[in-house]
């Protein structure tokens, strides 16, 4: 589709929806995943005032139920899977009175589940309509709602973000003056446009007219896309990046001799070469690198990373064998998504870079952590944002807005930072989701379960401890290829069977002592180390309720589901500390 044939579509869905009696400012729900439609959608949206409400395409009936409730959603477009859900969710009282559904065959909308009071148009019927009877535009003020962007949150129920299209429009014209994305770049969109990563991503291309190319909906499937559509830009997340880096490393191990030897000589060639500020010999590419770049479609120039830290190894290792721009940006949806982005002519790594011109950053104070603006080494504290991107408040809800913007309209971002030579901004810490050992020692998990995340023998993590024990424990959903192959190199009898692999003894103490030499590498503190392990094969999913949308740990619900294991990791830690004790008597 042209721009010129999507400009027709928005203007025609916009119509359609005036025609069914939707106000302006209504509040639009979309609950489906990335395709050309979801793009239409919130552009009709953008231009005849409408209210752009996101449902994350894994939202339980719950969440999806809540939102529509809070947000009083009179339309909600929808997939044809998705159709049955979201009607269970529409109750007497209900708001919904129109749904559009995406894709699928028109003939086949009546045979689809009907509630009484609710409309069932099928998308294409709805462009018709609109199309046969076209309205004029009704033009939003930069003050006005763009968006309600509704976060899953780790504890509680979601709140409603709310961003108007001043906040959108400043935060893509600031982080975009650092990317030269053209009108002919193509995108791969396959990241949840439900997250603001992705949204602004998308925005950001539009505003350059760049191509936007959708994946097929399964992202096990994505390396066969990007052959197809041979995209230029390549979005990310620190956790698909991990597994690229391990596919990569792992083959060349596995290749041995000369195919080894080679790529490790082209590696160390070209890191030296970026690292001096020269331009690497185009031979190591044609030799190497080609055939890995091939992978993504063989064209991909820029790769952006966010949602989560990414290590500076890996980072440095895509910026070598991908070649082109490779750059990490840290941000949140309270933000209209960047707050900071790494310079493209910044080769070093380890942090986020600088601030979107479309903001300002300072650093408070957080003495209970000891982190100060006198530290020594740089000075740290938590991130405070102010300027045109910060969101309009938290919707219906005055009390946590005012928790997180202060009088001066700073957002408190809950994340610590310190100032790097050269302006450059690196995440060292959270100041939420903190607690505290037995001996008063502050624990920030996430940091921890980074680093374990790193070992080849764990997929997932999660960092348990509180006030009640001094010391750490961990449950690992493990890496079954990996665990696999250590037990048929060792003769276990358990090699194929992962479920009493992860119950032998050797093989935690195998997984514990590589999370030991991780944390030793990372310089963890003392108490930073898990002491104990609990090897589990079933992966913590969102379905399972155990991550959020955006796969970031819920601790609450993750301690409730693991409660009988870190049970037992404390009893045997005690029993251990005790015998310990007992033999320090006898001696």
């Amino acid at each position: 589709m042209t721009y010129g044939e999507v400009g027709a579509a928005r203007a025609a869905i916009g119509s359609g929806l005036i025609q069914h009696g939707i106000g302006m400012g209504s509040c639009i729900g979309l609950y489906f995943i990335n395709r050309p439609e979801w793009i239409i959608t919130e552009h009709a949206c953008s231009s005849y005032s409408f209210i752009s409400v996101p449902l994350y395409d894994t939202l339980g009936p719950d969440a999806v139920k809540y939102i529509i409730g809070h947000a009083e959603m009179p339309c909600v477009f929808c997939t044809p899977d998705k159709l049955q859900t979201l009607l269970n969710c529409i109750t007497e009282n209900c708001s919904v009175r129109l749904v559009v559904v995406v894709g699928g065959n028109d003939l086949l909308v009546p045979l689809l589940p009907s509630k009484p009071g609710v409309q069932i148009v099928s998308f294409s019927r709805l462009e018709a309509q609109g199309r046969s009877n076209l309205k004029p535009f009704v033009p939003p003020q930069a003050d006005d709602v763009a968006t309600i962007c509704y976060t899953s949150g780790t504890t509680g129920t979601p709140k409603g973000a709310v961003l108007s299209h001043g906040n959108l429009i400043a935060n893509v014209a600031g982080s975009s003056l650092n990317y030269p994305i053209m009108p002919t770049d193509i995108y791969i969109s396959y990241l949840p446009l439900a997250h603001i990563y992705e949204r602004v991503n998308v925005l950001g291309m539009t505003a350059k007219g760049a191509a936007l190319g959708f994946y097929q909906g399964d992202v096990m499937k994505l390396m066969d896309d990007m052959a197809v559509l041979r995209p230029t830009i390549f979005p990310s997340v620190p956790r698909l990046y991990n597994r690229i880096y391990d596919g990569i490393t792992s083959a060349v191990r596995t290749s041995g001799g000369l195919k080894e030897r080679l790529f490790n000589v082209a590696y160390k060639a070209k890191k030296q070469a970026i690292e001096s500020g020269k331009t690497p010999s185009p031979l190591w590419d044609r030799l190497v690198f080609n055939k890995i770049q091939a992978r993504l479609g063989g064209r991909v120039r820029m790769m952006f990373s966010g949602a989560s830290p990414l290590s500076p190894d890996v980072l440095d290792f895509l910026r070598i064998c991908f070649g082109g721009i490779i750059t990490e940006g840290y941000g949140m949806t309270e933000t209209a998504c960047v707050i900071s982005t790494c310079d493209i002519q910044d080769y070093t790594s380890g942090h986020v870079g600088a601030p979107n011109p479309a903001c300002e950053v300072k650093l408070v104070d957080v003495p209970e952590m000891n982190y100060t603006s006198e530290d020594k080494s740089s000075p740290r504290g938590e991130i405070c944002v102010r300027g045109p991107i910060i969101f309009k408040g938290y919707y219906k809800d005055e009390v946590q807005t005012k928790e997180i913007i202060d009088e001066e309209g700073w957002l408190h971002t809950g994340d610590i930072g310190a100032w790097l030579p050269g302006g450059r901004l690196k995440i060292i810490d959270r100041k939420k989701n903190i607690f505290k050992l037995a001996q008063g020692e502050y624990i920030a998990p996430e940091k921890i379960e980074n680093v374990y995340s790193r070992s080849k023998y764990i997929s997932q993590c999660f960092v348990y401890g509180d006030s009640f024990n001094s010391s750490l424990v961990a449950i690992a959903v493990v890496e079954p290829e990996e665990v696999s192959k250590w037990a048929k190199s060792r003769g276990s009898k358990y090699s194929n069977d992962l479920e009493q692999l992860c119950k032998d003894a050797e093989m935690r103490a195998v997984v514990l002592a590589d999370m030991d030499s991780l944390g030793h590498e990372a310089k963890l503190r003392g108490f930073e180390f898990a002491k104990a392990v609990t090897l589990v094969p079933e992966p913590l999913t969102v379905e399972s309720g155990l991550l959020t949308p955006t796969l970031k740990v819920k601790r609450p619900q993750a301690k409730a589901h693991f409660a009988k294991d870190i049970e037992a990791m404390y009893a045997e830690l005690a029993a251990k500390e005790q015998q310990h004790h007992n033999h320090r008597s006898l001696l």
